[in-house]
């Protein structure tokens, strides 16, 4: 058996580091660092969409910026929709759907006519300070927030063939951490919520064996694996140990989540992919880890585009720059 010093000899010679005054990218395979003059793929037929999150900040921290390489990147790759991975109002969420906050951290800041398409978001630990109901009745006098429920799901027909299906499952990861529960902010949220009858929801749903859908993409804010400060979080663990085993088990192909501060992409046993796309208006030190394909600390997005049989992920920078490339096959 190797030793821990030969498995990390190992690790460390298959790490790239792309660093310049742009990008802060770390890579285990240097063919998905995109050239410098790279432009955005758009691949003809697929269902393209935004990802991004942890973004309420009012405009502060690069969130304008951030923004508007989101509009530019939607109305040139013809997104779809945009998922929002929880963290949506800082500091503390919002208190109803009739919060300032919507005005000037939301409706104010993602003003392109692309990013008036749909948005499905999920909640964050920084929305249940608040009233995270809020949230889900802003669906009721918005057009393009779509949260009918602090957890809920979609299925996309890929370039309209029912044939071709994304099932997108959109999930609620607070309860799911059992440390919540005694904690002054968050307690009183969590209390209350049934975790087997979203569980269950969830397995109901994963367990489809239709022919139809080709890809099982499920979101929520806390992330499974990270390359960032939370790497052995109890947030990370609870929600790994909770989760892992049912997506595995029913063939999940990308856990899309955020709550860390970067860009990453990582790929665990049984071939599942993990993005974190938490970048949305604060970046924050990230690096590789033992599953990791990239990790960046960069204010950005990433950018979907789903076939039957590939899925191609682009991550986007605050000035517009791809700094990653990968697809997933198959």
């Amino acid at each position: 058996m190797q030793s821990l010093l030969q498995k990390s000899i190992l690790f460390v010679a298959f790490v790239v580091c792309y660093n310049t005054q742009q990008a802060q990218v770390l890579v285990k395979d240097s063919s998905s660092l995109p050239k410098p003059d790279t432009k955005l793929v758009k691949k003809e037929k697929a269902l393209h969409f935004i990802a991004m999150g942890d973004w309420g900040r009012n405009g502060a921290d690069h969130q304008v910026q951030v923004a508007k390489q989101m509009g530019i990147t939607a109305n040139e790759i013809g997104s779809m929709f945009t998922i929002a991975t929880g963290d949506n109002f800082y500091p503390s969420g919002v208190i109803s759907e009739f919060d300032p906050l919507w005005k000037y951290s939301y409706e104010d800041i993602y003003t392109d006519f692309r990013l008036q398409w749909d948005w499905y978001p999920v909640l964050g630990n920084h929305d249940y300070k608040s009233n995270p109901d809020a949230q889900v009745n802003y669906s009721t006098i918005s057009r393009r927030w779509k949260m009918p429920a602090r957890y809920y799901s979609k299925i996309f027909s890929i370039n309209g063939d029912t044939t071709q299906q994304v099932l997108l499952v959109f999930i609620d990861t607070n309860p799911l951490i059992p440390a919540f529960y005694k904690n002054a902010e968050y307690g009183p949220n969590v209390k209350g919520q049934d975790t087997t009858k979203q569980k269950r929801w969830m397995e109901k749903l994963l367990s489809n064996k239709s022919p139809n859908i080709k890809w099982k993409i499920v979101v929520g804010h806390h992330p499974m694996y990270s390359g960032g400060g939370r790497t052995e979080g109890y947030d990370t663990k609870a929600i790994r140990n909770s989760l892992k085993p049912m997506f595995d088990k029913y063939h999940v192909d990308v856990y899309l989540s955020g709550h860390e501060h970067s860009l990453q992409h990582m790929q665990s046993e049984g071939n599942m992919h993990h993005i974190i796309s938490g970048a949305a208006s604060e970046k924050t030190p990230a690096r590789l880890i033992e599953n990791s394909l990239m990790s960046a600390s960069e204010y950005g997005f990433f950018v979907f585009s789903v076939t039957g049989n590939e899925l191609l992920l682009q991550a986007v920078n605050d000035t517009g720059k791809i700094i990653y490339s990968y697809t997933i096959k198959k």
